[in-house]
């Protein structure tokens, strides 16, 4: 299959559409800026890659000073260690031998680790892991009141214990996740809740402190909690993502950080004064979150979407001027899921494609 890619120095709006533009002098300002927050608060960074699922940008990333990534999916951590990448946690469950097995043979070649929340995942990570003469890093997941995944405070100092005593594992640490809070529009509240969430997760690394086990790492924080649980005393990581592009629905909590993510479109029909039908759809960009917000031109809006069509409101007489083969860029209220859908981020530098980025991570679910 031939992915037709441009050449570098290709105008903006002579890029074939509908496809992923990132400004790269926002993105590399965002990387720049949270390592630059984290290093004052005295904080590593373990970037969440189930945002961008490129090495390109965890490359970049490491670069900065972080210590390694993360990665949602055992897929997504095949991705990031073929392409070099060494650090990996997976802050999330590993589930069953056939996945459990990917896990071990990654942990033959880089540095990995996994959150568990149950004993009899233990016994398996362990079974697989010293079966393979590997060893795996582990973390207990706590609850701070996403109420997903994770055991309740008290749970942890019994998984320490036996995760510390499994040959071929490693006991690292605690994780928690305070994605109930990052998103929270009122500064205060997130703040609060956000504090909430951490002195539950502290609370626990006490604990399995009390009872002899040493606690290395004690990892949270989404893009919205950067810098508030980074600045609570004990916690030693941030798991951030979403803040090297920024997304509609970020944007609506805080402007810390600059959007540097849009799809870009082609109008191919105007047959009414007001409205244009350009060609993304529901294939190109999501809407879990919402409607995207069309950046330019100005005073246009989106109306609806169906799989390969969108229909722009066209309110004013300056956007109703806008022709067939004119370039529609519109912001993604969720980056993630839009990500996903594409193969390639066109990576734009003052107006010219710089490079055509591969996603090697998008579909990397399993």
């Amino acid at each position: 299959m031939t992915d037709y890619l441009p050449l570098p120095g290709t105008p903006l709006e002579e890029l074939d559409t509908p496809c992923i533009v990132i400004d790269l002098d926002a993105a590399e300002a965002n990387i720049a800026k949270l390592q630059a927050a984290a290093n004052e608060m005295g904080v590593d960074v373990r970037p969440h890659t189930k945002t961008n699922k490129s090495p390109y940008w965890a490359r970049k990333q490491i670069a900065a000073g972080a210590i390694g990534v993360c990665c949602a999916k055992v897929g997504e951590a095949e991705v990031m260690v073929e392409a070099g990448v060494l650090e990996v946690m997976i802050p999330n469950q590993v589930i069953g031998k056939r996945k459990i097995a990917r896990l071990v043979a990654l942990a033959r070649s880089a540095r990995i680790i996994v959150a568990v929340e149950a004993s009899s995942n233990v016994d398996d990570l362990s079974e697989a892991a010293s079966a393979a003469g590997a060893e795996l890093g582990v973390i207990v997941e706590i609850n701070v009141g996403m109420d997903r995944c994770g055991v309740d405070g008290d749970g942890a100092v019994e998984l320490a214990r036996q995760i510390v005593g499994a040959p071929g594992l490693r006991f690292d640490g605690l994780m928690g996740y305070e994605g109930h809070t990052v998103a929270e529009r009122d500064y205060e509240t997130r703040k609060t809740e956000a504090e909430k969430a951490m002195r539950i997760l502290t609370g626990a690394a006490d604990q399995i402190r009390a009872a002899g086990i040493d606690v290395k790492i004690v990892s949270a924080a989404g893009t919205g909690t950067y810098n508030i649980t980074g600045r609570v005393a004990g916690v030693t990581e941030l798991q951030c993502g979403s803040y090297i592009f920024m997304d509609g629905d970020y944007l609506e909590v805080f402007n810390d950080f600059k959007p540097a993510l849009s799809v870009l479109s082609t109008v191919i029909s105007r047959q009414k004064q007001d409205v244009a039908i350009v060609d993304m759809g529901l294939k190109s960009i999501s809407i879990d979150r919402g409607l995207a917000e069309v950046i330019s031109p100005p005073g246009a809006s989106i109306i609806k979407h169906s799989e390969e069509h969108t229909a722009v409101r066209l309110s004013d007489a300056a956007s109703q001027r806008l022709k067939v083969g004119d370039k529609v860029q519109a912001r993604p209220t969720h980056g993630d899921t839009t990500i996903n859908l594409h193969d390639y981020y066109f990576g734009v530098r003052n107006g010219k494609l710089e490079a055509a980025i591969p996603i090697p991570g998008r579909g990397k679910f399993r």
